[in-house]
């Protein structure tokens, strides 16, 4: 058998897809067949089902689409329930549905008897063997005589020469698998003698567990896009979320700003008025001084001009002393009034550091309300914690216990160095954690790569060692933990640390949990790996450092 007859069958199969039956409105009102199909399986409803928002599924279809949840969505249009909508079978819509399925069944072409001679009735079954199609009448002789009762009947086919072998005129009912052909029973006396074949109905069960699978496989894929699709849709909507609470957090902010910028500016008026006051009543006494002068020396003047005409020689001789000399007067030479405000820099330096001190204040608790929405749970990694580590039986607390244990050296764990890792690693977005270090007089604490060396004799906190870290040393010191260490300023001793990661932004940021203030940050920093949090609760300096690191559950800040 030739490979291009082998491939008949499914060609013509394929025609016959080709021309999908069409139900177009006619006088009964019925619609096109588009209108039938269920949008998710794509084939013609099954128990038709409407949701609120009015359009259709097959039961099963919609059920399997919406599984468990609560809150559901249109698959068609993506409208959201609220609450997970009732289902009933649409009963008037089914019946439509059942008129079209009889419809297209009818619409198909009518296979004519090959038998009937002149008007060609419809055929009944179709053989097989005999290559031929018949009517009921002409069917007879294949129920009564013995060898035509052998023959193989079908359900009637237009395109009967498909199923039979063109070289033995037989009916293709075995598969050859060696050459994935259709062959009849002489086929495997000649061509296909010795290769492995099988009847049809075996290849075509296989082949049908074969699409089960195949379709098993599509309906989860669909169903993991339905699902990322909702993981999308939720993502979106919490950032849309996020992002109105951020948008009236920072209108909160801005108007708490202006707030803070009109008292300050209040204050300067105030300020400025009482300069402008003190130089009123400088300018006022100034001029005081200055007419009691003139008056003085008006008097002065009226003295001299009388002397100037006196023909009493003895009383201008007598009074000459007095009168030689002008009047004693402040030197005004110097003295003069400002036209220009003097508001010395200490000042208004003291009120742009007050406002300065508002902005940050104000800053701060905005952004540390924009972190701990990001809180984890954060567990220690007792497989991580050297042997002289004790962790509590929660994983939330570790403490030095000075004695070393016999625990597997297994290699995640440290040896060396007094330290553990949480057992959350993260390689994205964004998490936040807080630790409380009340009564201790040294410590460490942040975040470290994955891949950092465990084994070392001492571990050198640095970005470039895989380590994002401040430290405490001498109960006071406060440091971070770069190539060259930085001090850091606290405002009090800290008893709870909060750590900040956003994995895209590189960033790490330590916060003072009490007081809402940053004390340090790492920016612009390039994670490659997972981010495991880092702990060591150092050692126990006799008893002065003997309490723990405490993992503690982060408070929101209202």
């Amino acid at each position: 058998m030739t490979e291009s007859s082998s491939e008949q069958p499914r060609e013509g199969r394929r025609r016959n897809m080709e021309k999908p039956p069409v139900f177009a409105p006619d006088s009964s009102g019925l619609l096109s067949e588009d209108q039938f199909l269920c949008s998710i399986c794509l084939d013609v409803f099954t128990d038709p089902v409407s949701t609120p928002c009015g359009h259709n599924f097959c039961m099963k279809c919609i059920r399997t689409c919406w599984g468990d949840s609560e809150q559901c969505h249109c698959p068609f249009c993506k409208e959201k329930f609220t609450k997970r909508p009732e289902l009933k079978v649409n009963t008037a819509f089914r019946e439509v549905v059942d008129l079209f399925k009889k419809k297209t069944v009818l619409d198909k072409p009518e296979v004519l008897c090959d038998a009937c001679i002149g008007v060609k009735q419809k055929a009944l079954k179709s053989c097989l063997d005999c290559g031929l199609t018949f009517c009921k009448s002409h069917l007879e002789p294949h129920d009564h005589i013995p060898k035509l009762k052998k023959h193989r009947l079908i359900n009637p086919l237009e395109n009967l020469q498909d199923y039979i072998c063109q070289r033995h005129e037989r009916p293709l009912e075995l598969f050859c698998r060696d050459d994935q052909n259709y062959v009849c029973q002489f086929c495997t006396e000649g061509d296909h003698k010795n290769h492995n074949t099988v009847l049809i109905e075996e290849e075509s069960g296989e082949k049908k567990s074969q699409l089960e699978k195949t379709q098993t496989e599509v309906q989860l894929m669909i169903q993991d896009r339905l699902k990322k699709i909702k993981d999308i849709k939720q993502s979106e909507e919490l950032r849309k979320r996020n992002t109105e609470k951020e948008k009236a957090d920072s209108a909160e902010l801005f108007t708490a700003l202006i707030r803070s910028i009109e008292r300050s500016q209040a204050e300067l008026f105030e300020l400025m008025e009482e300069k402008q006051k003190a130089a009123e009543k400088q300018a006022e006494d100034l001029i005081k001084e200055l007419e009691q002068e003139i008056t003085e020396l008006k008097r002065r003047d009226t003295e001299l001009e009388q002397l100037s005409h006196t023909e009493d020689h003895l009383h201008l001789l007598q009074i000459y002393p007095s009168l030689c000399r002008p009047p004693h007067t402040k030197n005004w030479t110097d003295i003069s009034i400002d036209p220009i405000i003097d508001l010395s820099v200490d000042i208004l330096w003291n009120v742009v550091s007050q406002l300065q001190k508002s902005l940050n204040e104000m800053v701060t608790e905005s952004e540390q309300r924009m972190i701990q929405q990001y809180a984890v749970d954060v567990t220690l990694d007792a497989d991580t914690a050297h042997p002289k580590l004790i962790l509590s039986d929660d994983g939330k607390q570790v403490r030095n216990g000075d004695t070393e244990q016999k625990l597997p050296d297994n290699p995640k764990r440290f040896n060396r160095s007094l330290c553990a890792l949480g057992k959350e690693g993260f390689s994205s977005g964004r998490f936040y954690y807080e630790v409380q270090v009340s009564g201790k007089t040294e410590w460490d604490l942040g975040v470290a790569r994955e891949s950092i060396n465990r084994k070392h004799k001492k571990v050198i906190l640095t970005p470039q060692n895989g380590f994002w870290a401040m430290k405490l040393r001498n109960g006071n010191e406060y440091k971070a933990c770069v190539d060259a260490l930085v001090p850091l300023f606290v405002r009090e001793k800290l008893q709870k640390v909060g750590v900040f990661v956003n994995y895209e932004e590189g960033l790490v940021s330590f916060y003072d949990a009490e007081s809402r203030s940053r004390i340090f940050s790492f920016t612009g920093q390039t994670f490659t790996e997972k981010l495991y949090p880092y702990f060591s609760p150092r050692k126990n300096d006799r008893g002065k450092n003997s309490a723990p690191l405490i993992i503690s559950p982060v408070s929101k800040t209202e």
